[in-house]
């Protein structure tokens, strides 16, 4: 499963309106009014142009349909990604049903890219949990998601915000999110900014000279500005009265951001479909050192040098290295230098057995989606690698090995969940992690999947691995079989579908220069 990494652009595309989740007080607090006010959510559509430093990348769009007692919400995405002189497409499409009180009642999402082809379909019971079933060609998985606060679908919050009064700058709310690509919550702080003019161009004619589509005329737009910040990161977007994203920013407001722009269809589409790709291709060939390459280190066809990197020492160029969550556990980050050293032999020691039972470690023990530790396929060949062993650092390490011996490195089309490769026995870098985390936690081994750059040569690649918690968290990689991993990754996330997926606000802006 290669270049997966870029798939996320999905979840900055969406930024601000993926799967969120309002704290339930806030429903209690405004749900009345919402469900009155939302009666005159406006029906019709919208189309944005999606581009990395200026340069087009994508195409997407939003439409609302109204009828009866429900809302129909629909997204659309159209992504191209160069990667080593090869363009490659990733689509996406979700279809949500609401309550007029905006609850999500269905949702409904199809992806073709690298992270796999598959479909899924979620509903909602009360407010307690979300069933949600995973399809991909024979692949299937079932899981039910505890929901502790109401499920919100992809373009609901701008909606809430909007006819639920709480376009107010200066108000802060903080929230969990939930995306249903990555299948994982974390917390948010939402706070809403001034009020802004923004200029849209509603209408456009081809120019036959710059054999393109040109904006002929413009529409003055009132938007009110939404900052969004979380553990990992931050975006920003402008949503207008009728709760419609205006334009959308992720990885700062300089030159290499991600940016999602509504436009007219004809530039947001037609200019995208008549690009000339070649060229965009030809210009991903041959990345200089230092630069981020979009894909796994196996997609590109390259491995770790045999010896092992004992201390990385990178300057950060190009970006606010302050808003990444970098400076935890084997790594330090002081000023725009950050060090990562890998943990000690005394850090590899334990001071519990087997199952641990620290109710802090709770949320690494326990199954989630694509991780079913409860399986009894995962449970048996857990126990079968381990036999009696009950000390975590020696379990640990034996299930490194087994998986690492055991699963082939190489890409992956469909579910990456840790099920469909225990009876593959091949994958990419996230179906090691993943397989690897679930025959952990099945042996109450506490387990999390990590994601960031691989360095090799000089460049860095994204990878995903895992770490497992021996007193303090331990970094492993299952797909290279490093125990402890050495210094050569760089981690910016934790948890979910490895987060991988989010690295993408990286892209054209982030530089890291090893001395």
């Amino acid at each position: 499963m290669t270049r997966r990494g870029w798939a996320a652009l999905i979840f900055v595309a969406w930024a601000g309106s993926l799967g969120w989740l309002a704290r339930r007080e806030l429903f209690r607090s405004t749900g009345a009014r919402l469900a009155e006010a939302a009666l005159s959510v406006p029906p019709g559509a919208v189309y944005y142009r999606l581009a990395v430093a200026g340069q087009q990348v994508g195409f997407a769009s939003s439409t609302i349909d109204t009828a009866g007692s429900t809302i129909r919400v629909e997204d659309v995405l159209v992504l191209d990604v160069p990667a080593l002189g090869v363009l490659h497409r990733t689509t996406a499409q979700s279809r949500a049903t609401l309550s007029r009180a905006l609850r999500l009642q269905d949702l409904a999402t199809r992806f073709d890219g690298d992270l796999g082809r598959f479909s899924s379909h979620a509903t909602v019971s009360g407010d307690t949990a979300l069933a949600l079933w995973l399809v991909a060609g024979p692949d299937s998985e079932f899981t039910r998601v505890p929901l502790q606060r109401p499920i919100v679908l992809p373009t609901l919050l701008p909606l809430r915000l909007a006819f639920g009064g709480e376009l107010k700058p200066g108000k802060t709310y903080s929230m969990r999110i939930f995306d249903p690509l990555l299948l994982s919550e974390r917390d948010v702080a939402v706070t809403i900014a001034p009020e802004s003019t923004l200029v849209v161009a509603d209408s456009a004619d081809y120019d036959s000279t710059a054999m393109a589509w040109v904006p002929i005329h413009f529409d003055t737009v009132r938007a009110f500005g939404i900052e969004q910040r979380r553990t990992d990161g931050r975006a920003s977007a402008w949503i207008d009265a009728a709760g419609r994203i205006v334009r959308a920013t992720s990885g700062g407001d300089g030159g290499g951001a991600f940016t999602m722009e509504r436009s007219a269809f004809e530039i947001a589409y037609e200019n995208f479909r008549r690009r000339d790709t070649a060229r965009v291709a030809r210009a991903s060939a041959s990345p200089r050192l230092g630069d981020i390459v979009p894909t796994t280190a196996l997609g590109a066809g390259t491995r770790p040098n045999a010896a092992p990197l004992g201390e990385l020492r990178v300057r950060l160029r190009g970006g606010d290295a302050r808003a990444l969550a970098l400076a935890a556990g084997r790594q330090r980050l002081t000023g725009d230098t950050l060090v990562v050293r890998p943990e000690t032999a005394a850090e590899l020691v334990a001071r519990y057995a087997l199952p641990a039972s620290d109710t802090a470690l709770r949320a690494s023990l326990e199954p989630e989606p694509l991780i079913p530790s409860g399986n009894p396929r995962i449970r048996a060949q857990a126990r079968a690698i381990l036999g009696r062993e009950r000390d975590p650092a020696h379990a640990a390490e034996l299930l490194l090995r087994w998986v690492s011996s055991h699963v082939e490195p190489t890409a992956a089309v469909r579910l990456p969940g840790a099920v469909q490769v225990l009876a593959r026995r091949r994958g990419d870098c996230n179906e090691h992690t993943l397989l690897y985390v679930a025959l952990a936690r099945a042996v109450g081994l506490p387990a999390r999947s990590a994601a960031g750059l691989l360095l090799i040569d000089g460049r860095f690649y994204y990878h995903a691995w895992a770490e497992v918690y021996l007193g303090d968290w331990v970094a492993v990689d299952p797909t290279f079989g490093q125990f402890p991993a050495d210094a050569a990754r760089v981690r910016f996330g934790i948890g979910g579908l490895a987060r991988q997926v989010e690295l993408t606000r990286l892209i054209g802006r982030l530089k890291l220069e090893v001395p």
